[in-house]
């Protein structure tokens, strides 16, 4: 069906007769309006193509001028490249080498085969080493024929390289024990004058705790200090009792704090106390009993399990188990026993890593161990001669994999033991002079190395560090820490650094500038900023001629001025009252040495009395001005009272005596 185009045209509003004018469309001749409708055209593109054809001849005028004068066509749209696809293979084919023949799949009879075909294509890679390739890069290609060739021309020189980094790699072995030791580096952390005894760190490495024998409880906290190296707090949690023990929970939030008193208390990480354990009643026998130690504390650990548990040993001869929220009463007892079932103290406590084991040394020299999962009346593992009889077991602690046991005695020992094989000690180290019954150990993070100190020894000009290792329990390095005790060692597991409290209040950080992370390191960086003096600020003085003295400034004087004139003020240099000398002069001449003198000149009197006057006479000698003019009493009496009538006799006379009738 054939249609005409659509046509618009404009309606005529006047009211007189239809429009005659009318337009044809020139796309269709045919169709016609009607008179009352003009069309103005269609749609569509009208073509013209002599428009077309000058605008072309003008455009390729413009581009061969723009390529006469800058050696370009024109800037207009640029004509996408065709490329031929058969043709580009091709050329890949013919530039890319031949890849290498395998020569396990060769026969023997094709052998000369294959050595014709590599020198074929030894002579094209050279003639196409500059050459640009074009694909993918076969397999056994141009690279590894190069790799090749170098490796042809440096034998000689690999083979020194390796022998050299052989005997390298001999020095420096990262496997050996002493290589993972952080002791490149030092620091020094100043906590009293008196042997830091107890030392703990958060399980973040952010803060460290110590504590001493002069009752002080100091905070580092390493991301606020400078190389100062100053504690951010001081604190004396337990009043009069030197802290034998610290330790952070392992969620880091509280800390138990162990003293020399009965009672433990629980701090929170900025040393405000949220718990103090109670005190058991000390005139009751059985220690079950008792809802607390009776007697002063040795040591204490958290449970690595149950967040708010926390055990402690004291010298009433039991352990005690608590619970954070419970503070009136223990959780469980246990009790300590001898070889003949009397008491022994126990000195030092631990939990295992999976809190299923609770092991305590006793001053008896026993090592003893009870399971959690049962009742504590009997033993696990009972060892009675662990260490000599009557030295203290001053700590006892369980490796990282909880199948060690290191034990360190008053006995100059530490002993190695296997809790899979408890009877015997897997060995015996030495010679370890302590002095000091809180002197511990500590596994390394990966348990291949043991770390203890000792007491400096008489005549010794400094005490060490010894490192010994659990797998050939070889003496792995020595460490010289300072001259005094080496009591107390830590080694953080996250941030890889070791903390050693010493006999003379200093606290020794060792480090790795490589192996270690924080820690002091953050500290030694930060330079230490002296606090800014204050600025004093003088006051103007206001010259006010016409003010009242009151409200009058002093002119301001030099200070020795000042001075001599408070000297010379009797109340601003508060002079002493002067002696009374003979009656006369000083406070007898000011004031009489009566009382009635003083009375009478204290009252305002203007005329001087003198004190050898007869008040009598000093009376009636105004007896005859009183009666001639009267002024006070006598007007108001005048017409009511009689005259006074006086006896002129001078002496009066002699009572009669009465008669008896």
């Amino acid at each position: 069906m054939n249609r005409g185009k659509i046509t618009f045209g404009k309606i005529n509003l006047k009211s007189s007769g239809p429009s005659t004018s009318s337009t044809e469309s020139t796309e269709n001749p045919s169709s016609s309006c009607d008179g009352t409708v003009s069309g103005f055209g269609s749609f569509g593109r009208r073509e013209n193509t002599k428009d077309d054809a000058v605008a072309r001849i003008s455009e390729e005028l413009d581009n061969s001028k723009l390529q006469e004068v800058m050696g370009i066509s024109g800037f207009g749209r640029k004509q996408a490249k065709q490329f031929d696809i058969n043709e580009m293979i091709q050329k890949a084919k013919q530039n890319a080498p031949k890849a290498l023949v395998d020569e396990k799949a060769i026969t023997e009879g094709g052998e000369d085969k294959k050595s014709k075909n590599l020198n074929d294509d030894d002579d094209d890679e050279e003639s196409e080493e500059d050459e640009e390739v074009i694909g993918p890069i076969p397999t056994g290609g141009v690279n590894e024929n190069r790799r090749k060739k170098v490796d042809k021309g440096d034998d000689s020189d690999g083979d020194d390289d390796e022998d050299e980094q052989d005997e390298d790699d001999d020095e420096f072995d990262e496997d050996a024990p002493i290589n993972k030791l952080p002791h490149s580096h030092e620091v020094e952390m100043r906590h009293g004058s008196k042997a830091v005894v107890a030392l703990a760190s958060d399980p973040s490495g952010v803060r460290l705790a110590s504590g001493s024998m002069d009752y002080n409880l100091n905070f580092w906290d390493f991301s606020g200090m400078d190389k100062s190296m100053k504690s951010f707090r001081s604190m004396q949690p337990c009043e009069n009792h030197p802290i034998r023990n610290l330790y952070y929970s392992f969620s880091g939030d509280m800390m138990l704090v162990v003293s020399g008193s009965s009672q433990a208390k629980v701090l929170d990480r900025d040393g405000f106390e949220k718990m103090e354990c109670v005190k058991g009643d000390q005139y009751i026998a059985d220690m079950s009993k008792t809802k607390g130690h009776i007697a002063g504390l040795t040591s204490g650990c958290w449970s690595p399990v149950r967040r708010e548990e926390f055990l402690t040993s004291g010298m009433d001869s039991t352990l005690r188990t608590w619970v954070f929220a419970k503070t009136k009463e223990q959780r469980a007892v246990i009790k300590t026993r001898a070889q003949g079932g009397l008491k022994t103290i126990p000195t030092s406590c631990a939990y295992n890593r999976d809190g299923t084991l609770i092991a305590a040394g006793c001053s008896d020299g026993s090592l003893q161990t009870w399971d959690t999962r049962k009742m504590f009346v009997h033993t696990t593992h009972c060892i009675r001669d662990a260490h000599t009889k009557g030295a203290d077991i001053s700590s006892v602690l369980f490796s990282y994999s909880g199948f060690q046991l290191a034990s360190r005695s008053m006995d100059e020992t530490l002993k190695l033991w296997d809790t899979r094989a408890f009877k015997k000690p897997l060995h015996v180290f030495d010679g370890l002079f302590s002095r000091y019954d809180t002197t511990d150990c500590c596994f390394s993070p990966d348990d291949t190395m043991v770390l203890t100190g000792e007491s400096l020894p008489k005549g010794a000009k400094q005490a060490n560090l010894f490192v010994y290792d659990t797998k050939t329990f070889d003496l792995v390095a020595k460490l010289p820490i300072t001259d005094s005790h080496v009591i107390r060692t830590l080694w953080h597991p996250k941030l890889n650094q070791i903390f050693v409290g010493c006999g003379n209040g200093i606290i020794r950080g060792l480090y790795d500038e490589k192996r270690s992370m924080r820690g002091a390191k953050l500290c030694v960086v930060r330079t230490h900023r002296k606090k800014k003096e204050s600025e004093i600020v003088g006051t103007t003085q206001i010259i006010t001629p016409h003010a009242l003295p009151m409200f009058r400034q002093e002119k301001t004087r030099s200070v020795r001025k000042k001075l001599e004139k408070d000297r010379l003020d009797p109340v601003k240099s508060k002079r002493p009252d002067l002696p009374i000398t003979s009656g006369q002069g000083g406070r007898v001449a000011s004031s009489g040495s009566t009382l009635s003198s003083y009375v009478i000149r204290n009252l305002g009197l203007s005329k001087r009395v003198e004190d050898d006057q007869d008040p009598r006479e000093a009376i009636l000698k105004y007896a005859k001005e009183a009666a001639e003019n009267p002024y006070w009493i006598a007007p108001a009496y005048a017409k009511t009272q009689p005259k006074p009538i006086f006896n002129s006799e001078d002496e009066p006379e002699a009572k009669k005596t009465k008669t008896e009738q």
